[in-house]
Protein backbone atom coordinates (compact mmCIF):
# COMPACT_ATOMS: atom_id res chain seq x y z
CA UNK A 1 0.00 0.00 0.00
CA UNK A 2 0.92 3.66 -0.33
CA UNK A 3 0.21 5.10 3.12
CA UNK A 4 0.12 8.86 3.66
CA UNK A 5 0.44 10.14 7.23
CA UNK A 6 -0.78 13.66 8.03
CA UNK A 7 0.46 15.11 11.32
CA UNK A 8 1.29 18.26 13.20
CA UNK A 9 4.29 16.66 14.94
CA UNK A 10 7.12 14.60 13.51
CA UNK A 11 10.81 14.40 14.43
CA UNK A 12 12.64 16.53 15.19
CA UNK A 13 9.57 18.55 16.25
CA UNK A 14 7.85 16.45 18.95
CA UNK A 15 6.11 17.93 21.99
CA UNK A 16 3.33 15.53 22.95
CA UNK A 17 2.06 11.97 23.00
CA UNK A 18 0.50 12.17 19.53
CA UNK A 19 3.87 13.02 18.05
CA UNK A 20 5.52 10.10 19.85
CA UNK A 21 2.78 7.80 18.51
CA UNK A 22 3.28 8.95 14.93
CA UNK A 23 7.08 8.68 15.14
CA UNK A 24 7.05 5.04 16.21
CA UNK A 25 4.08 3.98 14.09
CA UNK A 26 5.79 5.34 10.97
CA UNK A 27 9.03 3.55 11.85
CA UNK A 28 7.22 0.22 12.14
CA UNK A 29 5.06 0.74 9.02
CA UNK A 30 8.22 1.35 6.98
CA UNK A 31 9.80 -1.85 8.33
CA UNK A 32 6.66 -4.02 8.06
CA UNK A 33 6.35 -6.80 5.48
CA UNK A 34 10.01 -6.43 4.49
CA UNK A 35 9.54 -2.82 3.44
CA UNK A 36 6.65 -3.52 1.07
CA UNK A 37 4.74 -0.30 1.82
CA UNK A 38 5.49 3.23 0.64
CA UNK A 39 5.03 5.67 3.54
CA UNK A 40 4.77 9.42 2.92
CA UNK A 41 4.54 11.80 5.87
CA UNK A 42 3.35 15.41 5.65
CA UNK A 43 4.13 17.31 8.84
CA UNK A 44 4.13 20.85 10.16
CA UNK A 45 7.77 21.92 10.01
CA UNK A 46 10.82 21.88 7.77
CA UNK A 47 11.50 18.16 7.46
CA UNK A 48 12.92 16.78 4.20
CA UNK A 49 13.64 13.05 4.20
CA UNK A 50 13.81 10.65 1.27
CA UNK A 51 15.09 7.25 2.39
CA UNK A 52 13.98 4.13 0.57
CA UNK A 53 10.22 3.73 1.03
CA UNK A 54 9.96 6.68 3.46
CA UNK A 55 9.35 10.25 2.33
CA UNK A 56 8.89 13.03 4.92
CA UNK A 57 7.86 16.52 3.80
CA UNK A 58 7.64 19.46 6.16
CA UNK A 59 4.93 22.03 5.44
CA UNK A 60 5.51 25.66 6.46
CA UNK A 61 3.72 28.26 4.30
CA UNK A 62 5.67 31.52 4.28
CA UNK A 63 2.79 33.91 4.67
CA UNK A 64 0.55 35.30 7.39
CA UNK A 65 -3.22 35.19 7.21
CA UNK A 66 -5.48 38.01 8.44
CA UNK A 67 -7.45 37.26 11.60
CA UNK A 68 -10.07 38.88 13.80
CA UNK A 69 -8.44 37.85 17.08
CA UNK A 70 -4.80 36.98 17.84
CA UNK A 71 -6.03 33.67 19.22
CA UNK A 72 -7.41 32.77 15.77
CA UNK A 73 -3.97 32.93 14.14
CA UNK A 74 -3.01 29.36 15.10
CA UNK A 75 -6.18 27.87 13.64
CA UNK A 76 -5.81 29.80 10.38
CA UNK A 77 -2.15 28.83 10.12
CA UNK A 78 -3.23 25.20 10.58
CA UNK A 79 -5.83 25.58 7.82
CA UNK A 80 -3.20 27.01 5.46
CA UNK A 81 -0.82 24.13 6.12
CA UNK A 82 -3.67 21.66 5.62
CA UNK A 83 -4.44 23.12 2.20
CA UNK A 84 -0.81 22.61 1.17
CA UNK A 85 -0.90 19.05 2.53
CA UNK A 86 -4.15 18.20 0.73
CA UNK A 87 -2.79 19.38 -2.60
CA UNK A 88 0.43 17.43 -2.08
CA UNK A 89 -1.04 13.98 -1.40
CA UNK A 90 -0.11 11.68 -4.32
CA UNK A 91 -2.93 10.37 -6.49
CA UNK A 92 -1.82 6.77 -5.90
CA UNK A 93 -2.36 7.00 -2.12
CA UNK A 94 -4.37 4.09 -0.73
CA UNK A 95 -4.66 5.38 2.84
CA UNK A 96 -4.58 8.92 4.22
CA UNK A 97 -4.16 8.70 7.99
CA UNK A 98 -4.71 11.89 10.00
CA UNK A 99 -3.50 12.47 13.55
CA UNK A 100 -5.23 15.14 15.72
CA UNK A 101 -7.56 17.87 14.46
CA UNK A 102 -4.55 19.78 13.13
CA UNK A 103 -4.48 17.44 10.12
CA UNK A 104 -8.17 16.65 9.69
CA UNK A 105 -9.05 19.32 7.13
CA UNK A 106 -6.19 18.08 4.95
CA UNK A 107 -7.39 14.51 5.34
CA UNK A 108 -10.96 15.28 4.33
CA UNK A 109 -9.85 17.22 1.26
CA UNK A 110 -7.35 14.54 0.23
CA UNK A 111 -10.06 11.89 0.60
CA UNK A 112 -12.20 13.74 -1.92
CA UNK A 113 -9.36 14.73 -4.27
CA UNK A 114 -7.57 11.36 -4.48
CA UNK A 115 -10.14 8.74 -3.51
CA UNK A 116 -7.87 7.41 -0.76
CA UNK A 117 -9.49 5.94 2.35
CA UNK A 118 -9.45 8.40 5.26
CA UNK A 119 -8.37 7.03 8.65
CA UNK A 120 -8.27 9.07 11.87
CA UNK A 121 -6.66 8.20 15.19
CA UNK A 122 -8.30 9.55 18.35
CA UNK A 123 -5.44 11.01 20.36
CA UNK A 124 -7.90 13.44 21.99
CA UNK A 125 -11.28 14.99 21.25
CA UNK A 126 -12.01 18.72 21.20
CA UNK A 127 -15.31 18.60 23.18
CA UNK A 128 -13.31 17.05 26.05
CA UNK A 129 -10.82 19.92 26.08
CA UNK A 130 -13.00 22.98 26.77
CA UNK A 131 -10.08 24.85 28.34
CA UNK A 132 -8.70 25.32 24.80
CA UNK A 133 -11.01 28.32 24.49
CA UNK A 134 -8.30 30.11 26.48
CA UNK A 135 -5.85 29.42 23.66
CA UNK A 136 -8.01 29.65 20.57
CA UNK A 137 -10.94 31.92 21.46
CA UNK A 138 -13.77 31.43 18.96
CA UNK A 139 -11.39 29.37 16.79
CA UNK A 140 -12.00 26.54 19.29
CA UNK A 141 -15.47 26.25 17.77
CA UNK A 142 -13.88 26.06 14.32
CA UNK A 143 -11.43 23.32 15.37
CA UNK A 144 -14.33 21.42 16.95
CA UNK A 145 -16.32 21.71 13.72
CA UNK A 146 -13.39 20.40 11.66
CA UNK A 147 -12.97 17.46 14.01
CA UNK A 148 -16.68 16.59 14.08
CA UNK A 149 -16.98 16.74 10.29
CA UNK A 150 -13.87 14.59 9.84
CA UNK A 151 -15.10 11.85 12.16
CA UNK A 152 -18.48 11.79 10.51
CA UNK A 153 -16.84 11.31 7.10
CA UNK A 154 -13.85 9.09 7.88
CA UNK A 155 -13.72 5.62 6.34
CA UNK A 156 -12.05 4.24 9.45
CA UNK A 157 -11.33 5.41 13.00
CA UNK A 158 -8.66 4.06 15.34
CA UNK A 159 -9.50 4.51 19.02
CA UNK A 160 -6.50 4.16 21.34
CA UNK A 161 -8.63 2.72 24.16
CA UNK A 162 -12.10 1.33 24.81
CA UNK A 163 -12.83 4.60 26.63
CA UNK A 164 -11.99 6.56 23.47
CA UNK A 165 -14.13 4.25 21.37
CA UNK A 166 -17.11 5.02 23.60
CA UNK A 167 -16.36 8.76 23.39
CA UNK A 168 -16.16 8.74 19.59
CA UNK A 169 -19.45 6.90 19.36
CA UNK A 170 -21.18 9.13 21.91
CA UNK A 171 -19.94 12.39 20.38
CA UNK A 172 -19.90 11.62 16.67
CA UNK A 173 -21.98 8.48 16.14
CA UNK A 174 -19.20 6.49 14.48
CA UNK A 175 -20.55 2.95 13.94
CA UNK A 176 -18.78 -0.18 15.13
CA UNK A 177 -17.90 -1.33 11.62
CA UNK A 178 -15.76 1.79 11.07
CA UNK A 179 -13.94 1.54 14.42
CA UNK A 180 -10.88 -0.38 15.58
CA UNK A 181 -9.39 -0.24 19.08
CA UNK A 182 -5.59 -0.25 18.74
CA UNK A 183 -3.60 1.01 21.74
CA UNK A 184 -0.57 3.24 21.79
CA UNK A 185 2.74 1.51 22.28
CA UNK A 186 6.28 1.90 23.51
CA UNK A 187 9.75 0.91 22.33
CA UNK A 188 11.11 -1.11 25.28
CA UNK A 189 14.60 -1.14 23.78
CA UNK A 190 14.72 2.65 23.99
CA UNK A 191 12.63 3.13 27.14
CA UNK A 192 14.43 0.90 29.62
CA UNK A 193 16.06 1.32 33.02
CA UNK A 194 19.39 3.14 32.90
CA UNK A 195 21.88 4.26 35.55
CA UNK A 196 22.87 7.83 34.78
CA UNK A 197 23.17 9.81 38.01
CA UNK A 198 25.29 12.39 36.18
CA UNK A 199 22.21 13.41 34.16
CA UNK A 200 20.29 14.04 37.38
CA UNK A 201 23.09 16.16 38.84
CA UNK A 202 23.28 18.21 35.64
CA UNK A 203 19.60 19.21 35.91
CA UNK A 204 19.74 19.90 39.66
CA UNK A 205 18.42 16.61 41.07
CA UNK A 206 20.20 14.83 43.91
CA UNK A 207 20.42 11.16 42.86
CA UNK A 208 20.85 10.08 46.48
CA UNK A 209 17.41 11.38 47.55
CA UNK A 210 14.22 9.62 46.39
CA UNK A 211 11.95 11.69 44.17
CA UNK A 212 8.50 11.90 42.63
CA UNK A 213 8.57 12.75 38.92
CA UNK A 214 6.18 14.57 36.59
CA UNK A 215 6.89 14.86 32.86
CA UNK A 216 4.64 16.84 30.53
CA UNK A 217 3.41 20.13 29.19
CA UNK A 218 1.92 22.82 31.40
CA UNK A 219 -1.67 22.48 30.34
CA UNK A 220 -4.94 22.01 32.19
CA UNK A 221 -5.32 18.62 30.54
CA UNK A 222 -2.23 17.26 32.30
CA UNK A 223 -3.46 18.38 35.75
CA UNK A 224 -0.02 19.51 36.87
CA UNK A 225 -1.33 22.36 39.02
CA UNK A 226 -3.31 19.81 41.06
CA UNK A 227 -0.10 17.86 41.68
CA UNK A 228 1.78 21.00 42.72
CA UNK A 229 -0.97 21.80 45.20
CA UNK A 230 -0.57 18.28 46.62
CA UNK A 231 3.12 18.79 47.42
CA UNK A 232 2.58 20.44 50.79
CA UNK A 233 1.19 17.09 52.00
CA UNK A 234 3.95 14.98 50.48
CA UNK A 235 6.56 13.11 52.51
CA UNK A 236 9.09 15.82 53.49
CA UNK A 237 12.09 13.57 52.80
CA UNK A 238 11.26 13.20 49.11
CA UNK A 239 12.34 15.47 46.26
CA UNK A 240 9.85 16.56 43.63
CA UNK A 241 11.01 16.83 40.01
CA UNK A 242 8.75 18.66 37.57
CA UNK A 243 9.97 18.31 34.00
CA UNK A 244 7.29 20.70 32.80
CA UNK A 245 7.40 23.39 30.14
CA UNK A 246 5.62 24.81 27.09
CA UNK A 247 2.66 26.40 28.92
CA UNK A 248 -0.51 26.65 26.85
CA UNK A 249 -1.26 30.24 27.86
CA UNK A 250 0.20 33.08 29.90
CA UNK A 251 -2.60 32.56 32.41
CA UNK A 252 -1.73 28.93 33.15
CA UNK A 253 1.99 29.79 33.14
CA UNK A 254 1.35 32.29 35.95
CA UNK A 255 -0.95 29.87 37.78
CA UNK A 256 1.78 27.23 37.64
CA UNK A 257 4.49 29.65 38.78
CA UNK A 258 2.37 30.87 41.70
CA UNK A 259 1.53 27.31 42.74
CA UNK A 260 5.18 26.24 42.66
CA UNK A 261 6.20 29.30 44.70
CA UNK A 262 3.56 28.47 47.32
CA UNK A 263 4.57 24.79 47.44
CA UNK A 264 8.24 25.68 47.79
CA UNK A 265 7.46 28.07 50.63
CA UNK A 266 5.40 25.44 52.45
CA UNK A 267 8.03 22.72 52.00
CA UNK A 268 10.89 25.03 53.00
CA UNK A 269 9.11 25.91 56.24
CA UNK A 270 8.77 22.21 57.06
CA UNK A 271 12.40 21.45 56.17
CA UNK A 272 11.37 19.29 53.22
CA UNK A 273 13.51 18.16 50.29
CA UNK A 274 13.42 20.60 47.36
CA UNK A 275 11.16 20.99 44.35
CA UNK A 276 13.20 20.93 41.13
CA UNK A 277 11.36 22.56 38.22
CA UNK A 278 12.95 21.86 34.83
CA UNK A 279 11.27 24.21 32.35
CA UNK A 280 13.24 23.44 29.18
CA UNK A 281 12.36 20.48 26.96
CA UNK A 282 14.93 17.79 27.72
CA UNK A 283 16.31 15.36 25.13
CA UNK A 284 14.75 11.92 25.30
CA UNK A 285 17.80 10.16 26.82
CA UNK A 286 17.73 12.63 29.72
CA UNK A 287 14.01 12.03 30.27
CA UNK A 288 14.62 8.27 30.28
CA UNK A 289 17.27 8.80 32.95
CA UNK A 290 14.77 10.80 35.04
CA UNK A 291 12.16 8.04 34.69
CA UNK A 292 14.71 5.36 35.60
CA UNK A 293 15.90 6.99 38.81
CA UNK A 294 12.45 8.17 39.99
CA UNK A 295 10.86 6.43 42.94
CA UNK A 296 7.33 7.09 41.67
CA UNK A 297 6.01 8.72 38.51
CA UNK A 298 2.83 10.82 38.83
CA UNK A 299 0.32 11.44 36.02
CA UNK A 300 -2.46 13.67 37.46
CA UNK A 301 -4.23 14.27 34.13
CA UNK A 302 -7.84 15.41 34.11
CA UNK A 303 -8.25 14.10 30.52
CA UNK A 304 -6.10 11.40 28.96
CA UNK A 305 -7.41 9.34 26.02
CA UNK A 306 -4.63 6.80 26.49
CA UNK A 307 -1.73 8.01 28.64
CA UNK A 308 1.40 6.87 26.78
CA UNK A 309 3.55 8.69 29.32
CA UNK A 310 2.61 6.06 31.90
CA UNK A 311 3.96 3.37 29.56
CA UNK A 312 7.22 5.31 29.28
CA UNK A 313 7.60 5.30 33.07
CA UNK A 314 6.61 1.64 33.39
CA UNK A 315 9.08 0.62 30.69
CA UNK A 316 11.78 2.23 32.84
CA UNK A 317 10.65 0.10 35.83
CA UNK A 318 9.02 2.97 37.70
CA UNK A 319 5.81 2.61 39.72
CA UNK A 320 2.94 4.93 38.74
CA UNK A 321 0.37 7.02 40.57
CA UNK A 322 -2.17 8.37 38.09
CA UNK A 323 -5.69 9.71 37.85
CA UNK A 324 -8.33 7.17 36.87
CA UNK A 325 -9.43 8.87 33.64
CA UNK A 326 -9.74 7.89 29.97
CA UNK A 327 -7.43 5.11 28.89
CA UNK A 328 -5.17 5.14 31.95
CA UNK A 329 -7.06 2.31 33.75
CA UNK A 330 -6.27 0.06 30.76
CA UNK A 331 -2.54 0.63 31.37
CA UNK A 332 -2.00 0.73 35.14
CA UNK A 333 -2.79 -2.43 37.12
CA UNK A 334 -4.11 -1.44 40.56
CA UNK A 335 -4.30 -3.69 43.63
CA UNK A 336 -8.02 -4.15 42.89
CA UNK A 337 -7.24 -5.20 39.30
CA UNK A 338 -4.54 -7.56 40.55
CA UNK A 339 -6.96 -9.22 42.97
CA UNK A 340 -9.54 -9.70 40.21
CA UNK A 341 -7.26 -10.80 37.35
CA UNK A 342 -4.16 -12.23 38.97
CA UNK A 343 -1.93 -9.72 37.18
CA UNK A 344 0.87 -8.05 39.12
CA UNK A 345 0.10 -4.52 40.30
CA UNK A 346 1.98 -1.65 38.63
CA UNK A 347 0.62 1.41 40.43
CA UNK A 348 -2.25 3.21 42.11
CA UNK A 349 -5.10 5.23 40.58
CA UNK A 350 -6.79 8.26 42.11
CA UNK A 351 -10.42 9.02 41.31
CA UNK A 352 -11.03 12.44 39.78
CA UNK A 353 -14.63 12.75 41.03
CA UNK A 354 -15.52 15.10 38.18
CA UNK A 355 -17.49 18.29 38.59
CA UNK A 356 -21.12 18.00 37.49
CA UNK A 357 -20.61 20.86 35.02
CA UNK A 358 -17.32 19.50 33.67
CA UNK A 359 -16.16 15.90 33.64
CA UNK A 360 -12.60 17.18 33.25
CA UNK A 361 -12.04 19.07 36.48
CA UNK A 362 -12.39 17.66 40.00
CA UNK A 363 -15.48 18.68 41.91
CA UNK A 364 -13.27 19.30 44.94
CA UNK A 365 -9.73 20.22 43.77
CA UNK A 366 -8.40 20.22 47.35
CA UNK A 367 -9.66 16.68 47.92
CA UNK A 368 -8.13 15.51 44.62
CA UNK A 369 -4.78 17.03 45.63
CA UNK A 370 -4.94 15.34 49.05
CA UNK A 371 -5.77 11.99 47.40
CA UNK A 372 -2.79 12.35 45.07
CA UNK A 373 -0.51 13.06 48.03
CA UNK A 374 -1.95 10.12 49.98
CA UNK A 375 -1.38 7.67 47.11
CA UNK A 376 2.16 8.93 46.57
CA UNK A 377 2.95 8.70 50.29
CA UNK A 378 1.57 5.14 50.40
CA UNK A 379 4.10 4.01 47.80
CA UNK A 380 6.97 6.15 49.05
CA UNK A 381 6.65 4.41 52.43
CA UNK A 382 7.06 0.94 50.90
CA UNK A 383 10.26 0.64 48.79
CA UNK A 384 9.88 -3.12 48.26
CA UNK A 385 6.37 -2.69 46.87
CA UNK A 386 7.52 0.15 44.62
CA UNK A 387 10.35 -1.99 43.24
CA UNK A 388 7.97 -4.90 42.56
CA UNK A 389 5.54 -2.57 40.81
CA UNK A 390 8.37 -1.27 38.64
CA UNK A 391 9.40 -4.75 37.54
CA UNK A 392 5.79 -5.71 36.83
CA UNK A 393 5.24 -2.50 34.88
CA UNK A 394 8.09 -3.22 32.50
CA UNK A 395 6.91 -6.80 32.00
CA UNK A 396 3.42 -5.52 31.17
CA UNK A 397 4.89 -3.19 28.54
CA UNK A 398 6.84 -6.08 26.99
CA UNK A 399 3.78 -8.33 26.97
CA UNK A 400 1.13 -5.94 25.66
CA UNK A 401 2.39 -2.71 24.15
CA UNK A 402 4.97 -3.47 21.45
CA UNK A 403 4.95 -1.06 18.47
CA UNK A 404 5.61 -3.94 16.06
CA UNK A 405 2.35 -5.62 17.05
CA UNK A 406 0.47 -2.31 16.96
CA UNK A 407 1.70 -1.54 13.43
CA UNK A 408 0.62 -5.02 12.30
CA UNK A 409 -2.90 -4.39 13.68
CA UNK A 410 -2.98 -1.00 11.96
CA UNK A 411 -1.97 -2.52 8.61
CA UNK A 412 -4.72 -5.13 8.92
CA UNK A 413 -7.22 -2.34 9.51
CA UNK A 414 -5.92 -0.42 6.48
CA UNK A 415 -6.23 -3.53 4.32
CA UNK A 416 -9.83 -4.14 5.44
CA UNK A 417 -10.73 -0.62 4.30
CA UNK A 418 -8.91 -0.78 0.97
CA UNK A 419 -10.30 -4.21 0.12
CA UNK A 420 -13.66 -3.25 1.66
Amino acid sequence: MHIVILTNEFPPHIYGGAGVHVEYLVRELVAADDGAHQVTVFSFGDQDVDEGTLRVVGVDPKFDLPHQDERHAKFLDTAARDLVMAGSVPLDADIVHGHTWYSHLAGMLAQQLTGAKLVLTTHSLEPHRPWKVEQLGAAYHASSWVERTAYQNADGVVAVSESMKADVQDLYGVPDERLAVIPNGIDPDEYRPVEKPEVLRRVGVDPDIPYVLFVGRITRQKGIVHLVRALKDLDPGVQVVLAAGAPDTKAIAKEMSDAVDAAREARTESGSAPIVWIEEMLPRPDVIALYSHATVFCCPSVYEPFGIINLEAMACETAVVASAVGGIPSIVVTPEDAAATGEAETGLLVQLDGDADSDFEPRDPDAFARDLAAALNTLLADPDRVAAMGRAGRQRVLDRFSWTAIAAETLRFYASLVEG
